[in-house]
């Protein structure tokens, strides 16, 4: 045994104690025939730090891969980290910056090896930090979105993708992000609330019999302007559908076309369409039959204005920024009587409608994002979706919270093709090579391209690579060495994609498919990679459900026909103590490290367990840390006490024979929080597991059972600890540590050891038995009874205001022979928890505290020992203020108007408040009854 500092230290403790499990393999220890159990981690950016969210969802996984490991089971945690293609370019292009370079000052081949090196030298800062948290992962064969083998895994899925006719090149609509010139996904799009303006315009008809109506916010897109549209139904505009206007400042000539996207109740009625320039009015087009290939493009990648196909945009607008050619353009319109003068409340005429605009902006350049068309990889997501809504549905994959399937559904069916090309250096390069005259070749390297391509074709690769969302979707397998690794069944039957079904008419030589079934044929569940796929389950936050747990499910069941997790677990957002939404720009982020170094990485991971509820958000209060670091300190200290009576480290697994009451209730509650952390966690309940423990180990064994074999003191001399009560005490304190691990790895380590000799460490302990047979009702009624007793005793002489040294006699009235029984078996413990004497015959005449336990009355004489008409007068006073407010509260929370204008965390308080005053005045009520 190893006599514990007087001072909790975690600082000390984590230093140690992960450094020591990493290097001996403890993480992921050998384990020939153990039931498989694999989670993989949500890969974060190479170029991240840990943010509160991280430290919460990271938290939950290591409770449950440590509690599969101490359950026995060959636990794999899988790490790595993604190459975050536009986040780490733009890292390493701003240090270039800096030094007076940019990218293209050198080849793609010298700029790549270039990031590889910033990766070397300062990538992964992240992992670092997960070690920080406690975070038990398989570290010794950590993966990398672009090494070598998982970059093989991803050229093999665009090849075959390619050629099963469910990816293609096509020419759409993207969120285009001028800073960066590149695609970016809607993920990587920010929309923000912006002063704006709607200019209203007057399209004159080209037979100079009038005009029509339109209204924008972005004059500068009239320039391709390709037709108006307004609603079939509307009467106003039924005599205009065909007819064509002819456009201010171009004169190009545009159809009036009927589509319910134009609404007869906003504005006008009639809505000017660009389809390539707005995401609405490119499906508008293509339903009024404008081909994509004619749809007009006015802008260039740096979204500066360049000339149109029909050559009709005024020369001296070229060239000029989106921003510089609105304003232009609105001088223009005034020029040519088109502008309609927007008059405001007081009168007076202004160019432009005052609005506020919800405005796109790429979340790391900053730039506003444009809708812009251009040629792009895509993946037919919807013959890939089906499956994975049909596993969902069958129960394949089962989706907890429960509410969150809706929304899962709701996605993958009214999925759109998915741009999975990036105009970037950094990334998985396409595969595709192109000769002179257009043709693509789509193979695993040059030399298969070169060889469809047949002899004397001078070929150019494609400088796009491919979104990160596409090579973090074949995680769950491609960590595990997929394709390599193949253990699957017969292959299964093939299907038509949806593209290849568009084209069925073309000809049988063009329709030859070889994609997976889509119909949710179960593969060989549970034999697939060594029984590591499909994972156990995957924990993520809401926010990338659709980005990232989809398309792994897409991805999964279309190459491993097996579902890729059967549980997929979403947790909410951290927010801060208020509920807000944390942000920088508000000032109310939370940075997890500072709060581990102030309170250590156990008390941060068991506040983000015991607040995690499902289909929560989570409002973080430092206090909360405060007070787990206060829980942690308890168990230090309890420690410090069964070492200092000889309560060392236990010898068996199974629960010593127990004799005395105490120490078979104490057996008895062990075995029931096992059986109850079981079914919490069983569940994915991790509030309630946190809290399990917490009650069980603060309130059962800290307060309780410790105080209860405490040796008594008698003329100053303590007592011993009786050799029963040592094995019990030293084997309930193991269950403890055991449970507690998953949650607070570090403190449990370091107390297991210091417990006394050990011959394996924690990390790799047993799972405690829930074996219903150590309950004991009979002991666990008599324990209850007592703490019930000196509870009620304690809260009376607190309530009365019973000085703290005062021994008061108790008298018993009415007691049966169940309660006469533990009276005298208990008789040492209450007289020494209550600080009373048991007293024999009636009570004295005069004040007393009555306490009712059952259908025994226990009677206190205060008759000298306080004052009793002082107290009448306290009690009664403060029970009404406490009335007062409690009404006065419940007035507030009656008023439909406060309720429905307040802030929410006012409406809050004020009910928390009221709940406060109302137990309030009940227990000070409860005392004044008490002195009769």
């Amino acid at each position: 045994m190893t006599e514990l500092p007087k001072t909790f230290d975690p600082a000390a403790i984590e230093t140690r104690w992960y450094p020591h499990w990493e290097s001996r393999g403890l993480f992921h220890p050998p384990r020939e025939g153990a039931e498989p159990f694999t989670i993989v981690i949500p890969p974060p950016n190479v170029t991240g730090s840990l943010h509160i969210g991280h430290a919460l969802d990271n938290t939950l996984q290591d409770i449950l891969v440590r509690h599969a490991r101490l359950k026995g089971k060959d636990a794999l945690w899988v790490v790595g980290t993604d190459h975050a293609g536009i986040a780490t370019q733009m890292v390493v292009e701003r240090q270039m910056n800096a030094k007076g370079q940019k990218r293209t000052d050198f080849s793609r081949e010298v700029f790549i090896e270039k990031v590889r090196d910033w990766k070397a030298e300062s990538g992964g800062v992240i992992t670092g930090q997960l070690r920080r948290l406690g975070a038990s992962c398989d570290w010794a064969n950590e993966r990398f979105t672009m090494d070598e083998g998982f970059s093989k895994a991803v050229l093999h899925v665009f090849v075959k993708l390619y050629e099963e006719g469910l990816l293609y090149r096509d020419k759409r609509l993207v969120n285009w992000d001028p800073g960066l010139k590149t695609a970016i996904s809607d993920l990587e799009v920010e929309t923000r609330e912006k002063p704006g303006h709607f200019w209203h315009l007057r399209y004159p008809l080209a037979d100079g019999s009038g005009h029509i109506m339109v209204a924008t916010t972005r004059p500068e897109t009239l320039l391709a302007d390709m037709a108006v549209a307004v609603n079939p139904t509307d009467e106003r505009y039924l005599h205009l559908i065909g007819r064509q206007v002819r456009l201010p400042i171009t004169g190009r000539l545009i159809p009036i076309v009927a589509d319910e996207h134009a609404d007869p109740e906003l504005g006008s009625g009639a809505v000017k369409i660009t389809p390539g320039h707005d995401f609405n009015d490119f499906e508008v087009g293509r339903r009024a039959g404008i081909a994509a290939a004619d749809m007009l493009n006015m802008l260039d990648a740096e979204a500066r204005v360049v000339q149109v196909a029909d050559g009709l945009i005024p020369a001296d607008l070229l060239g000029l920024d989106r921003f510089d050619a609105r304003t232009a353009i609105v001088a223009r319109l005034k020029v040519e009587g088109v502008l309609v003068r927007h008059v405001d409340k007081d009168g007076i005429e202004h160019d432009a409608e005052p609005r506020t605009i919800a405005t796109p902006y790429g979340d790391r350049s900053g730039a506003v994002i444009e809708p812009w068309l251009t040629d792009q990889w895509y993946v037919d997501a919807k013959t890939l979706a089906q499956p994975a809504i049909d596993a969902v549905r069958d129960g394949r994959i089962k989706v907890v919270p429960e509410t969150w399937a809706k929304t899962w559904f709701n996605w993958l069916e009214n999925i759109q093709p998915w741009c999975v090309s990036r105009q970037l250096w950094w990334g998985h390069r396409i595969p595709a090579w192109y000769d002179e005259d257009g043709n693509v070749f789509v193979a695993q390297d040059e030399a298969a391209a070169i060889a469809q391509a047949g002899p004397g074709r001078v070929l150019t690769r494609d400088s796009d690579v491919l979104d990160t969302w596409f090579s973090s979707a074949l995680w769950p397998f491609a960590t595990l060495g997929w394709p390599d690794a193949i253990e699957s069944a017969s292959p299964p039957p093939f299907v038509l994609s949806e593209v290849e079904g568009q084209a069925a008419s073309a000809s049988p030589a063009t329709r030859a498919s070889t994609s997976l079934s889509t119909n949710g044929e179960s593969g060989s569940a549970g034999k697939l990679l060594g029984g590591r796929y499909p994972n156990d389950v995957l924990i993520s936050g809401f926010d990338i459900l659709f980005f990232w747990d989809a398309r792994m499910a897409m991805q999964g069941l279309h190459f491993m026909n097996e579902v890729p997790f059967k549980t997929l677990y979403l947790h909410g957002l951290v927010r801060d103590a208020t509920g807000a939404k944390m942000s920088k720009s508000k000032g109310n982020t939370v940075d997890p490290l500072g709060l581990i170094d102030k309170y250590g990485a156990d008390a941060l991971r068991f506040t983000m367990a015991a607040m995690e509820s499902q289909g929560r958000d989570i409002k973080l209060d430092e206090k909360r840390v405060e007070g787990y670091r206060n829980f942690a300190t308890k168990l230090w200290n309890a420690a410090r006490f069964l070492q200092s009576n000889g309560v060392g480290a236990s010898t068996t697994l199974e629960p010593p024979a127990a004799t005395l009451p105490v120490n078979r209730w104490i057996v008895a509650e062990t075995v029931a929080c096992v059986q109850a952390l079981d079914l919490a966690l069983a569940d994915l309940r991790f509030d309630e597991a946190a809290n399990t423990l917490y009650q069980f180990v603060w309130s059962r064994f800290c307060d309780w059972y410790i105080e209860l074999t405490k040796p008594a003191t008698t003329d100053g001399e303590r007592g011993q600890v009786d050799d029963e009560t040592k094995a019990v005490a030293g084997w309930a304190f193991d269950q403890i540590l055991v449970m507690l691990h998953p949650f607070m790895p570090f403190i449990t380590e370091e107390l297991w050891h210091a417990m006394g000799p050990r011959d394996h460490e924690l990390i790799v302990a047993r799972w405690p038995m829930a074996d219903a047979r150590a309950l004991d009702p009979v002991a666990a009624k008599e324990i209850d009874w007592l703490i019930r007793l000196v509870s009620e005793i304690r809260a009376a002489r607190a309530e009365l205001n019973v000085p703290p040294g005062a021994r008061l006699p108790l008298h018993v009235r009415e007691a049966g022979d169940v309660t006469t029984s533990r009276l005298a078996g208990q008789q040492s413990a209450i007289a020494r928890l209550a600080r009373v004497d048991s007293a024999a015959g009636d009570p004295p005449a005069g004040a007393a505290a009555q306490i009712v336990v059952d259908e025994a009355t226990f009677v206190l004489p205060l008759e000298g020992v306080i004052d009793i008409d002082a107290e009448r007068s306290r009690l009664a006073k403060g029970k009404a203020a406490a009335e007062k407010e409690r009404d006065s509260l419940a007035g507030r929370l009656s008023n439909a108007s406060f309720v429905d204008r307040a802030k929410p965390e006012a409406v809050d308080k004020a009910r928390a408040d009221h709940a406060d005053k109302a137990a309030e005045a009940e227990r000070l009520g409860a005392a004044l009854a008490r002195l009769g």
